[in-house]
């Protein structure tokens, strides 16, 4: 990357900066920028939290992070990286700043008094108000860019009372909603696969696609973030934002131009389009043994598990299910949208699982497209034959992780891939039913595909992974 093509200089405010979600993500994801060469011509990354950490204790912590989950430090510029680092104990809120505005102030000296100044709340949506409100009262806001984490309010009152706080303190261009399940390679090809490839494009409606799977198994639990996790469950922390996002991906209609504003436009206005969920087609679930986690009550009924069957009213999807499923512990861990063909009358029966296009979102990301076709030989027997590509095998292909891409696209002010409060109300509205009267979540057993009642959903295909 050339000079020009950097974003100015910048400083990055990491709140939550010793938290699970910062060491896991967001310092892998800065350091990877700097490996790659796209980081800002000058910048400063400051910690914040409520421990008194030095400087050099901060930049060992964050050695450990990388030695931990990546990249390394000897894969990359260490040395120059950690000089770079600085932090900012005591907290931060509106009437208790902590240390962080005099160590803004040495890192303005450095970096330059105009320099971008980026807030990355990696904390609790709990923590959200008090931060903003701190952003606004010690004049950190004016110019700033701030991301927040999902989920952008709990609840639908939550949404509506968060979103009017962060908009008396910042306009909505400062305002970044991550999901970075919009980062990811594969999930930006399902728009381009379909606008730019004319086969698709003209099939991509419910005359062609008679059901959509979107299925998140993960075998992880949740012991590094149990408290978290049990004020949000799989509902909030993957079906109402990660979900519900990608359904929109699918679903929208073409944009008007691949613009960060119009591609916006179309999620937001198909996610208008969700029908809200009935109950009755929704299953939750809770692993055995999640009350013997660490900091989890024992009379939790917090759901570990969701499968969904949802509808959108409009011409193009009318009455084709959207089958939505994720949850902890199970027996596989896999990220893939598939879209069930309709198969054509001309023969009596066709071999299972064919006529279904996939979309691998794991990883680098992959498309799969499992055809019926004539095995050889001197009878008429049909087969399924599986094609696939790999994103990553691509000439020239430089993929980059979700957090990655989008951590950039803030430092360059590209919103293409976040969230406009619009769309997040009407997901909320979608989902409002379900939080108003959720289905008392099941018991399933670890390892398993979750409770046998979520089958019936996925009728008459069944789910395409593991049941």
């Amino acid at each position: 990357m050339t000079d020009a093509a950097r974003p100015g200089p910048t400083v990055f405010v990491l709140y939550g900066a010793t938290g699970d979600l910062a060491k896991r993500m967001v310092l892998p994801a800065f350091y990877k920028l700097a490996i790659e060469g796209l980081l800002p011509s000058d910048w400063l990354l400051v910690g914040n939290g409520r421990g008194d950490v030095s400087h050099l204790d901060f930049r060992k912590h964050v050695h450990d992070v990388l030695s931990e989950f990546g990249p390394k430090p000897d894969e990359g510029p260490w040395d120059e990286f950690s000089e770079r680092l600085r932090f900012a104990g005591g907290g931060f809120a509106k009437d208790d700043p902590g240390s962080l505005l005099d160590v803004l102030d040495e890192a303005r000296k450095k970096v330059g008094k105009d320099a971008q100044l980026v807030h990355y709340l990696a904390v609790p949506p709990s923590a959200f108000e008090r931060i903003t409100e701190g952003l606004g009262e010690h004049d950190l806001a004016t110019g700033s860019r701030v991301v927040y984490e999902k989920p952008f309010g709990t609840s639908p009152e939550g949404f509506r009372e968060l979103d009017e706080m962060v908009h008396k303190t910042l306009a909505e261009d400062q305002v970044f909603r991550i999901d970075h399940f919009l980062g990811k390679e594969a999930t930006q090809n399902l728009h381009v696969l379909r606008f730019a490839n004319g086969l698709f494009n003209a099939a991509w409606c419910g005359e062609y696609i008679r059901a959509v799977q979107i299925d998140v198994p993960e075998k992880l639990g949740i012991t590094d973030r149990a408290e978290f996790y049990d004020e949000t469950g799989a509902v909030l922390d993957m079906l109402v934002t990660h979900l519900f996002q990608i359904a929109a991906e699918i679903a929208m209609e073409p944009p008007k131009s691949l613009s960060a504003k119009d591609l916006q436009a179309a999620r937001e206005e198909v996610i208008g389009c969700f029908r809200p969920l009935d109950p009755k087609d929704v299953v939750l679930g809770q692993f055995d043994g999640y009350t013997d986690v660490p900091n989890i009550e024992k009379d939790s009924r917090t759901d570990t598990y969701v499968a969904a069957r949802m509808f959108i009213d409009n011409d193009r999807w009318r009455d084709v299910p959207f089958l939505l499923r994720t949850g902890k512990r199970l027996a596989a861990s896999e990220q893939r949208v598939s879209l069930i063909l309709r198969e054509p009358e001309v023969f009596d029966e066709l071999p299972k699982d064919g006529n279904v296009l996939s979309f691998d979102l794991s990883g680098n990301g992959a498309l799969n497209l499992e055809l019926v076709a004539k095995r050889p030989g001197p009878a008429l027997n049909l087969d399924v034959a599986d094609i696939g590509l790999r994103l990553d095998t691509l000439n020239g292909a430089d993929p980059l992780p979700p957090y990655v891409r989008l951590i950039h696209d803030v430092l360059v002010g590209d919103r293409s891939l976040f969230t406009r409060p619009d769309g997040l109300a009407a997901v909320w509205e979608a989902a409002g039913p379900l939080l108003d009267n959720p289905p008392t979540p099941q018991q399933y057993p670890q390892g398993s595909w979750g409770p046998h009642a979520a089958r019936d959903l996925a009728e008459p295909d069944g789910w395409l992974l593991g049941q």
